[in-house]
């Protein structure tokens, strides 16, 4: 399926979500863009948004809809160092890293410096020399923690994408891209946030690897 098809599907199963449509194609471009640019996607946020991110993470990492089979050249580096049954085990991945899945970075961070500023710690350390993009997800949009990664973000020049509730809070004016959910209710915008990043990452696949 064509990278498109996904974001049309999308708005057919989810009428509520066509007002947003374009900012979601937007964040499927700029993530796109990343990646054409070598870069990786940084995740963060809190509670069932953390865990959030770490989906998405899971969905470019590995094989969501697409097997993902390693190229004939990447099969050949395994093949010279004799590990060619190991290759046929990997799979294409999509480089992600979600900022809520360092314990100890940031169990240390917190208890030493600041809860308010270890996803921007993070965002700092991996992206200041990186074409990276930046995903905050936050119910609200006003999550300190996470407006901070993206203020990080703005400081060294990355692109970051807002998934939010309709308001948008301040993330609809520090990101590139707010993607606002148009519910009000923290579990009603998460029930909508799933469908809109399971569709950007089939797209994001069928883009790289169809």
């Amino acid at each position: 399926m064509k990278p498109e098809m996904f974001f049309e599907t999308l708005g057919n199963r989810y009428p509520a979500l066509k007002p947003v449509m374009d900012d979601i194609v937007n964040a499927y471009e700029l993530i796109c863009n990343c990646y054409d640019s070598i870069g990786k996607v940084l995740v963060c946020g809190n509670g069932g948004s953390a865990s959030d991110g770490d989906h998405i993470v899971g969905e470019l990492m590995k094989g969501f809809l697409l097997r993902r089979k390693l190229s004939d050249y990447d099969m050949d580096l395994f093949e010279d160092v004799g590990a060619k049954e190991l290759a046929e085990k990997l799979q294409g991945a999509l480089p992600a890293v979600s900022l809520n899945a360092h314990a100890a970075l940031c169990s240390a961070f917190c208890n030493d410096v600041d809860d308010e500023a270890v996803f921007a710690q993070q965002v700092w350390g991996y992206s200041k020399n990186s074409p990276d993009v930046l995903i905050a997800l936050s119910t609200s949009g006003n999550s300190k923690n996470v407006v901070n990664a993206v203020l990080a973000a703005n400081a060294i020049g990355i692109d970051s994408i807002g998934i939010t509730g309709q308001d948008g809070g301040r993330l609809a004016g520090l990101c590139t891209v707010c993607i606002k959910i148009p519910e009000t209710e923290t579990y009603k915008v998460q029930e909508l946030t799933l469908p809109v990043y399971h569709a950007i990452c089939a797209a994001l696949e069928a883009n790289y690897f169809s």
